[in-house]
């Protein structure tokens, strides 16, 4: 993990609309496909004892992806190069590796390469006896495998690379959780939170951090914690529940500690797609050795819905007359919707103009947009929401339009859909409300 916490990155996913991911081809271009090294870029090892004991391994985590789920990519082989590592420290290579007779260079079998990247080797490194606090080496990497378009990938030269570091204090970290799906509305759940100490140093106290999306409740109160709730009036993020800790327990080398009491959620009425975020530190602004599993990440799924509606409106006016012909959306709950990887905006909500009109003012939140699978001719503008959708938003759209040819019945259409681009939204039960006209000089 990087100086951000995963805390910090999804309250700013709330906050701002995250970028889209992925590759994209003009239709005429040609498909391509690319090989991409997954490795740390820093990596910590524990200084070894002055007493000229072994330092303690360390584990460390690569692999490949590529790009194109198009196509399917095999005989990965992953060469990490670790001679830069000399006088600093040493690798323990893994059955799926075969290192050259100096034992630096490697050939890593990674099998089958995966779009999304999960971990394929699994090295372990430790420092050196004399490396001193501070020395510093590196590994470097390079890749190919079997597919793509051509039939063969290679990873960019030079495009991976990880500094290993000797260095010396506390290593606290928290395991990692097991994501839930199903969960009924109204239910509590316990997630397991012990702090351990990988370091060789004690780490004289804690702080914690937690963040819990509007459809959590944190229902264990440590006084050790100060809670923001999201309707707070101070609420930084205004979207969840900010917990912040300090605990004065030591944490020893090699030793594991609990919170004073196990650590409940509540998975409210309004949860649909829930993220509980937690982080710890040393306390006192002590260094931590290796960030890489200080924070983790918790997807809650519950089994809820919120109908999503839209409501037009009918109204009249003279050629050349300017007229307010918005519209509404309505969450009916009793979900609340956040896209909490991402930060992308949920619905999407098109606005085909009536015939015979020109929008002369248009919300902050839409735009143009060109129609899907509809008439070009038809002016069209797409409106979005802020990142989150609460139970009970009511949210309107007021477009003013000129009146440039008096039609009888002249109507327009505004639809909600899924901004990701997919069919409908799994979760509204009702899609007839989803759809509303907008029409100008109604026909007797």
């Amino acid at each position: 993990m990087s100086s951000v916490s995963v805390g910090r990155v999804v309250a700013g996913a709330l906050v701002l609309a995250g970028l889209g991911s992925g590759v994209a081809y003009a239709d005429d271009a040609a498909p391509s496909d690319g090989l991409e090294i997954q490795a740390p870029y820093e990596q910590a090892v524990v200084v070894a004892p002055g007493d000229g004991g072994a330092a303690q391994y360390r584990s460390m985590a690569l692999g490949l992806q590529h790009y194109n789920s198009d196509f399917t990519v095999t005989d990965g082989r992953l060469t990490v190069d670790a001679s830069g590592l000399a006088g600093v420290a040493e690798i323990a290579w893994p059955d799926t590796c075969t290192p050259d007779e100096a034992g630096t260079v490697a050939v890593c079998d990674t099998g089958d390469v995966p779009v999304r990247y999960s971990p394929q080797v699994q090295l372990k490194v430790r420092a050196l006896p004399g490396a001193a606090v501070g020395a510093q080496g590196a590994i470097e990497y390079s890749a190919t495998a079997t597919g793509g378009p051509d039939g063969t990938l290679t990873a960019p030269e030079y495009s991976a690379e990880t500094f290993v570091t000797v260095g010396s204090g506390p290593d606290l970290g928290v395991t990692a959780p097991q994501d839930l799906t199903g969960l009924t509305p109204g239910t509590g759940l316990t997630v397991p939170f012990s702090v351990t100490n990988t370091g060789n140093e004690t780490a004289h106290g804690f702080t914690v951090q937690m963040w819990a999306t509007y459809g959590l409740g944190v229902s264990t109160r440590y006084p050790q914690c100060a809670y923001t709730d999201p309707d707070d009036a101070d609420a930084q993020y205004p979207a969840m529940t900010h917990v912040t800790c300090a605990f004065d327990t030591d944490v020893a080398p090699g030793a594991a500690v609990e919170l004073p009491e196990p650590l409940r959620l509540a998975v409210t009425d309004h949860a649909l797609h829930e993220r509980f975020d937690y982080e710890v530190e040393p306390a006192d602004g002590v260094t931590d050795l290796d960030s890489s599993d200080n924070g983790r990440a918790l997807h809650i799924d519950a089994d809820n819905t919120a109908d999503f509606a839209v409501h037009g409106t009918e109204v009249s006016g003279a050629q050349g007359e300017t007229v307010a012909a918005g519209f509404r959306f309505v969450n009916r709950g009793p979900a609340w919707v956040a896209d909490v990887a991402s930060g992308d905006p949920v619905p999407a909500i098109d606005y085909y103009l009536p015939p015979g009109t020109t929008a002369t003012s248009v919300p902050s939140t839409c735009r143009t947009g060109a129609p899907s699978g509809g008439d070009p001719a038809v002016p069209h503008y797409v409106c979005t929401l802020p990142t989150w959708t609460r139970p009970d938003l009511k949210a309107g759209f007021p477009f003013r339009l000129r009146v440039d040819q008096v039609i009888p019945g002249a109507t327009g259409r505004v639809v909600v859909r899924p901004y990701d681009g997919s069919a409908a939204f799994a979760f509204d039960p009702d899609t007839k409300n989803n759809t509303a006209k907008v029409v100008v000089n109604p026909a007797d």
